[in-house]
């Protein structure tokens, strides 16, 4: 695990949460948004957002109907919405509109599990609560060899103890980003993967292509696209 740590930090030596955020509230409404959306469009909802509801009491108050038509092209938009406004009314009810800094009253909030609230205490408040656990970091973990499970809280009770807790914030951003960007779940970059000589699944790549019937493209090259981009990868 060292030398996948150090690979990382070699790759993303300044890896960080890409929801735009200026407190620990914001991205916790944030994260909470970018559940089976990209944090790209969250970043294009978010500024509005905030201008019309900039804190927990505010959200609080806003008409249900107002709120899911402001975030409806983030998907699931009426089960956010509602999410977000039960959050809200027990952080202004329970903790004074602040968000709280420990993990047992972070997921007692609605519409708030353990991805989200340490997504939140680490790249909010710097405080390294676990490891974060999304597609991304599942498949990647997987493909790694670092656990054979499935469930998010398991596969996170696999990863604590190998990772130091000191690297807690940093390898749950950069496993993140490892995986959106490199471990793709429809085709791994292998040839191009930091990661490559510690990966069991290092020749991922080359069989998906050899299965495709197509080429596999040598590392540091590039080829030219004849039909339209594929879709973003939304896992």
């Amino acid at each position: 695990m060292q030398a996948i740590l150090k690979a990382l930090h070699e790759a993303r030596p300044d890896a960080r949460v890409e929801l735009d955020h200026d407190s620990p509230f914001r991205l916790l409404i944030a994260t909470i948004l970018s559940a089976q959306c990209t944090d790209a469009r969250v970043n294009q909802v978010t500024p509005s957002l905030f201008r019309a509801w900039p804190d927990a009491a505010a959200f609080a108050r806003a008409p249900l109907h107002v709120l899911e038509e402001a975030i409806r092209s983030t998907g699931f938009f009426r089960a956010k919405a509602r999410a977000i406004k039960a959050c809200c009314r027990a952080l202004v009810g329970e903790h004074g509109g602040e968000v709280p800094r420990t993990l047992e009253e972070l997921i007692r909030l609605p519409g708030v599990g353990r991805k989200t609230a340490n997504v939140v205490l680490g790249a909010g408040y710097g405080i390294p609560s676990g490891i974060v656990v999304d597609t991304h970091v599942a498949r990647v973990a997987g493909r790694l060899g670092l656990t054979r499970q499935t469930d998010p809280v398991k596969i996170e009770r696999d990863l604590m103890p190998l990772i130091p807790s000191a690297e807690w914030i940093f390898c749950s951003i950069a496993l993140v980003l490892h995986g959106r960007y490199v471990c793709q779940a429809r085709l791994p970059r292998c040839s191009a993967c930091p990661l490559r000589a510690r990966c069991p699944s290092r020749d991922l790549e080359a069989r998906t292509l050899s299965a495709r019937g197509r080429p596999r493209i040598a590392a540091g090259r590039s080829r030219r696209r004849t039909g339209p981009r594929p879709a973003p990868d939304r896992s």
